[in-house]
């Protein structure tokens, strides 16, 4: 939890990076605000301060209708940690409370339902129902903005048991009634199409991200125009496409989904892919105060590192691009979704498939040894690369996949885990860093996005290997350091 005085300087100052970090709950109106809510400043005895908006509402307190802190983006806390709490939020974010209910979350972090009760309690203040609700609550607001749904069509995709249950909760979270919410909302929109806006901390080169995403696009599940990066996605209840593109202050999310209640998830997984949780300023500034990388970061800031929406398809990514052209490896995945892939009931423009179940290519020879390994291995719940799953052991499970290479798990330890402190091995990167005389070790505990800026450094030393390597001896075959023709790092 963030210290007092910090959070009322974050107040006094309207600071909108602090927004989703913490939530300011006021004794004499009963509501709770985002900290740079531009509502006239309470008094320090009239405020509590809460981790989550499920902690406020548990103790009584509703939304403000000013600053929707609801809409807020995310703590970059439960992205980055890797203990209980962060895996069980992340979890509870994708939906699995719903799914699974409280028994089934407990099981995929390995402890019992009252333990994980307990500690959720005791480290956000509500416990995993709770926090269940209010993420209902915010998925059934972005329904009943996004078009004229019928109202117990908008509750039970949001969750909801009934329909009693759904106007209670409007009613306590947002003091309204979902009629009048939706009034208050963007209107009508195309049919099957519900438009959502996607918050985030500023700064952030949206264009540059989804150019970057763009530029990797695999035929038949990915597409890029130039300005809008659609994809289709694999979700609990069925396929969708989404449709990312940049808003003012905001991103934009068409989703077409062939069953309403995947929206939240759907969502979850849109941030997840754009890193739109991150504390960007934060990190910004501390690259920027490196006398090597500070140029650069000051030249493009905003840089996000793009994470994955399916961690499967990601995975076998990695595998197949390690040391593969990129148009090559474009080439074996469009072959993989249009020989294997499963059709969209109904195709988007040149989106036409969901990448194939790891089943399926468990038993393909065009996966390559170690991708079926990796893939048999993911089919079979031997190893666990979603939301909930514990880093360290993924880690040491992808290691021990015959042929899986070191540059393949730093990938998906980044943008699968979303670690934010993993430099790639590999010579590219070690080039890159040769030209700029840096110190990667200063950049920690955010090598990844410095990757992100090393990635735009041209290359202009072709295939030969700059002057540290070119001056280094070459080791005879013989020699205890090489084995089977290449050398241990």
């Amino acid at each position: 939890m963030i210290e007092d005085e910090l959070a009322y300087a974050a107040m006094r100052s309207r600071d909108p990076r602090f927004d989703g970090w913490f939530y300011v709950a006021v004794t004499t109106t009963r509501v709770y605000c985002r900290p740079s809510c531009p509502a006239v400043m309470p008094k320090p005895q009239h405020v509590r301060l809460f981790p989550t908006a499920a902690a406020a509402q548990v103790n009584g307190f509703r939304a403000c209708k000013r600053c929707r802190p609801d809409a807020a983006p995310g703590s970059p806390e439960w992205n980055t940690r890797t203990d209980l709490i962060g895996r069980a939020m992340r979890l509870i974010a994708d939906g699995i409370v719903d799914r699974e209910g409280v028994t089934g979350l407990a099981a995929r972090l390995g402890y019992s339902p009252r333990q994980v009760h307990r500690q959720l309690v005791a480290e956000v203040g509500a416990g995993p129902q709770a926090l269940a609700r209010t993420r209902r609550a915010q998925t059934a607001r972005m329904l009943l903005e996004s078009g004229p749904l019928p109202i117990s069509d908008v509750a039970f995709a949001a969750g909801f048991a009934s329909i009693r249950q759904f106007n209670d909760t409007i009613r306590q979270v947002y003091a309204t009634t979902p009629s009048r919410l939706r009034g208050a909302g963007n209107g009508a929109q195309p049919p099957g199409v519900t438009t959502v806006r996607l918050a985030y901390r500023p700064p952030m080169d949206v264009p540059a991200l989804l150019a970057c995403l763009g530029a990797r696009a695999v035929p038949g599940i990915e597409h890029y125009d130039g300005d809008a990066y659609s994809r289709s996605l694999s979700l609990p209840h069925g396929a969708g496409v989404i449709t990312l593109r940049p808003g003012a202050g905001h991103v934009i999310c068409a989703l077409r989904l062939e069953d309403l209640r995947d929206l939240a998830a759907a969502v979850q997984r849109c941030r997840r892919l754009l890193d739109l949780d991150a504390d960007q300023q934060a990190i910004d500034a501390f690259l920027g105060a490196d006398p090597a990388l500070g140029p650069l970061v000051a030249a493009r800031p905003g840089l996000r590192v793009p994470g994955c929406a399916d961690p499967g398809e990601l995975a076998i990514r990695a595998v197949l691009s390690h040391r593969t052209r990129a148009a090559t490896v474009r080439d074996l995945l469009a072959g993989l979704v249009s020989t294997y892939g499963t059709p969209l009931t109904t195709p988007f423009g040149a989106i036409t498939h969901v990448f194939p179940d790891m089943s399926v290519l468990a038993d393909t020879a065009s996966a390559g040894r170690t991708g079926r390994e990796l893939a048999r291995a993911l089919a079979d719940g031997t190893l666990r690369l979603d939301t909930g799953c514990d880093p360290a052991q993924a880690r040491k499970q992808l290691r021990d996949i015959p042929g899986m290479s070191r540059w393949a798990i730093a990938c998906i330890q980044m943008r699968v885990l979303g670690d934010p402190d993993v430099l790639l091995p590999g010579l590219p990167v070690r080039r890159a860093v040769h030209r700029l005389a840096a110190d990667p070790g200063r950049w920690r505990p955010w090598r990844s996005y410095a990757m992100r800026h090393l990635a735009l450094i041209p290359d202009t030393s072709g295939s030969r290997p700059h002057a540290a390597s070119a001056t280094r001896p070459r080791l005879p075959r013989h020699h205890p350091r090489v084995t089977h023709g290449t050398t241990r790092s």
